[in-house]
């Protein structure tokens, strides 16, 4: 399987339902609580961004207009995030 294959199937089928996941439950910690800390705001702020990275990626691979090298780079840096 190649890199940018790698990649997809990582960023589809575990790093964005990952993320969409830890949104969805700081939204419901937000909503319980009637109110939102500037911490709350801030990292669900920072994970929007995030899956929104991960949706621009796929749709780059999806437009053949990611390179093999660039790929590799990425799928090395969320590896090594998944591992802390």
């Amino acid at each position: 399987m190649k890199t940018i294959e790698k990649l997809k199937n990582l960023l589809n089928s575990e790093v964005i339902p990952d993320l969409e996941e830890t949104i969805d439950e700081l939204f419901y910690t937000i909503e319980k609580a009637k109110m939102a800390s500037n911490d709350d705001k801030e990292e669900l702020q920072e994970l929007q961004e995030m899956h929104s990275e991960c949706k621009d990626i796929v749709a780059e691979i999806d437009a053949n207009n990611m390179p093999e090298d660039e790929a590799e780079e990425i799928l090395k840096e969320l590896l090594e995030i998944k591992s802390i």
